[in-house]
């Protein structure tokens, strides 16, 4: 489930371990679904050990620790993973464990999968702009509203489905697609190429709202209770939702029942009077 606010949430949450020294990494031996590394484990050991982390960042859907010999650890939690600093929700689905040290400060930086989804690359210089190229699209917090009519505005998808496609726009997923659509007025069924430039322009504006106020509340936090932010916390943007995994419940703007249908094997919420695929 981590999108864009989830995962900007855990990036800001370790990144007091920028100057860390990389002391010890372990991929703990559990019976769970084994998440995908690379290079192999031991590879990965160590090329990691004995490089500090210089800098903390984000691309989409992923944290990215950038080290001092310019390679990348890059963790992907996809549905169920978590970037922690605090203990794991469960022991036997900790994936990954980094000891670090800094002076004489000493912590753990974690990564948690329990479905096994996600996954953990060290990645050279030109492995990670080939990774920016060619799967990512602009992030969906720096994309400018001409850029994402460009990318989309002849597309004959609907526009829900379009804002999934991380090659387009990296960082938006299915629940924000949904609360962002409702924001803007826009049916989720509308075709990319019948879109007005106003449309456009209220879609942007919508994304870059509901996303940095997800950002805000530290992430969605739904009733599986798997999300939880680097101190194993929950978030509070669940309060928040106007339309998601909200079916006949009352729509906030107008109260009219909201609506659920199913878009590319993913549910989609929204309110048919707001959101009239007509307009």
């Amino acid at each position: 489930m981590p999108e864009l606010p989830e995962v900007e949430t855990m990036r800001r949450g370790v990144a007091c371990v920028a100057g860390s020294l990389i002391d010890r990494v372990e991929f703990p031996r559990i019976k769970a679904r084994p998440i995908g590394v690379s290079p192999s484990r031991e590879r990965f050991r160590r090329r990691a050990i004995g490089k500090r982390i210089i800098d903390v960042g984000r691309i989409g859907k992923r944290v990215v620790l950038t080290l001092d010999d310019e390679s990348s650890i890059i963790l992907e939690p996809r549905m169920t993973g978590l970037v922690l600093l605090a203990d794991p929700p469960t022991a036997e689905h900790l994936r990954l464990r980094m000891s670090l040290s800094a002076g004489r400060k000493r912590r753990e930086l974690m990564f948690w999968d329990r479905r096994g989804l996600g996954s953990a690359h060290l990645l050279s210089p030109a492995q990670l702009v080939a990774l920016r190229e060619e799967k990512l699209g602009p992030d969906a917090l720096a994309i400018s509203v001409e850029q994402l009519r460009e990318r989309l505005g002849k597309s004959r998808r609907e526009i829900k489905v379009a804002l999934l496609d991380q090659a387009v726009v990296a960082g938006v997923g299915n629940l924000y697609a949904s609360e962002l659509l409702h924001v803007a007025r826009v049916h989720p069924r509308r075709r990319c190429y019948l879109l007005s430039k106003t449309q456009w322009e209220r879609i942007h504006a919508a994304m870059l709202k509901v996303l940095e106020e997800a950002i805000r509340y530290e992430g969605s936090t739904l009733s599986d209770g798997t999300y939880r932010n680097a101190l194993n916390k929950a978030g509070g943007y669940q309060n928040e939702h106007r339309v998601y995994d909200k079916a006949d419940a009352a729509c906030p703007t107008c109260q009219s029942p909201i609506t659920r249908i199913v878009q590319a094997q993913r549910s989609t919420f929204f309110c048919p009077n707001c959101q009239r695929k007509s307009r």
